[in-house]
């Protein structure tokens, strides 16, 4: 039997996730509270679209007001419950979703940051799961309408990442890889803990900045203020990670060390550090459209996740006896802007003061 799957968050990442899992014979159920989106979806599916003309399709899957999910009771459990929505929303949803799940049954992070202890509050560490989108972007730009404006990895890159947060590989998290192949590249990782660390370090690069300055990806990487200023936010990120005793992944496909040593001045890796970030923009690995997602967050005026990006960073630090000035000037300003201070602009980064 095919097992029962929920996504809670149909947004961007889970509703891409979601829908090619359903397009590809999983029985998926989507839960969502943008009323909106959900109408949408029912009455036209979920038009999923991407830089690929094979991208380009629409999905007829079950979806559900957050007021619907408690017909779930009348039917068989959930074997796989995705929590995808914003960190500061995961202890609701996942106590939302835990009375549903089979005896069996677990809950994948789905998210950016690092929330599986905070799911494993709720159903215990056995029954939690990391999952990573690594190297993927998509927007959620219109009620039912999703767009991914990365290329797909394929052979040549690895997009996802699955594991258990003890790092031994089980069958069950080989039968999910297994199952996430079926849309992008995926990693069986022993290494969760590094890897969630080192997606964290890409997203405190790139997301405070686009939600700060009104950027996108590809304008953050091609102005030098900015862009030496993402490094020396992801060189702090890497010294913490270390102390903290990560094993640290390539960040934006640079070597953690070269990265960190790029941030403290060293001249050789600073070249090196922004050569391989301008060489992403040239090679077209993102569309011009692609604004990384608390960029989204501010545009739409949605609450971001600065504190459990950058300013979780700052916070780790603290208990590693370091500090990350950079972090922390990054996670004030952009408050400042989600607060209406200020607007979202590039001389908010250039001109900062730490």
């Amino acid at each position: 039997m095919r097992p029962r799957i929920a996504f809670v968050g149909a947004g961007a990442v889970g509703g891409y996730v979601g829908g090619h899992l359903a397009r590809l014979g999983h029985d998926v159920t989507l839960i969502d509270p943008w009323p909106e989106h959900v109408e949408t979806i029912r009455a036209h599916g979920l038009a999923l679209s991407g830089l690929e003309p094979e991208e380009n399709v629409t999905v007829q899957v079950p979806i559900l007001h957050l007021t619907e999910v408690q017909g779930f009771s009348k039917a068989r459990p959930i074997d796989i419950a995705f929590v995808s929505v914003k960190s500061y929303d995961t202890v609701w949803a996942t106590h939302f979703i835990a009375p549903y799940l089979a005896e069996g049954g677990y809950v994948v992070s789905l998210q950016n940051c690092i929330n599986e202890e905070r799911i494993a509050g709720v159903v215990g560490w056995g029954r939690t799961v990391g999952m990573i989108a690594a190297t993927i972007s998509v927007d959620l730009y219109e009620a039912g309408k999703i767009r991914r404006t990365v290329p797909r990895g394929g052979a040549n890159r690895i997009v996802f990442r699955v594991g258990e947060v003890h790092g031994r590989i089980t069958p069950r998290i080989e039968a999910l890889g297994a199952m996430i192949a079926g849309i992008d590249s995926v990693k069986v990782t022993t290494n969760l803990w590094g890897e969630r660390w080192s997606k964290l370090c890409v997203n405190g690069m790139r997301n405070g900045l686009s939600a700060a300055t009104g950027l996108s990806g590809n304008e953050c990487d091609t102005t030098e203020p900015i862009r030496r200023f993402a490094i020396r936010i992801g060189a702090e990120a890497v010294r913490i990670g270390q102390a903290l005793g990560y094993s640290l992944e390539k960040i934006q496909n640079i070597d953690p060390e070269v990265l960190a040593l790029a941030g403290e001045g060293d001249a050789a890796a600073l070249d090196t550090a922004e050569s391989t970030l301008l060489a992403s923009v040239k090679a077209g690995q993102r569309s011009a459209l692609q604004r990384p997602s608390m960029g989204q967050d501010m545009l739409k005026g949605r609450k971001t996740e600065i504190d459990f990006i950058n300013g979780y960073v700052v916070d780790e630090g603290a208990k590693a006896g370091l500090a990350a000035p950079a972090n922390a000037a990054l996670t004030a300003v952009v408050k400042r802007v989600e607060r209406g201070e200020i607007p979202a602009r590039p001389e908010n980064i250039i001109g900062i003061n730490f």
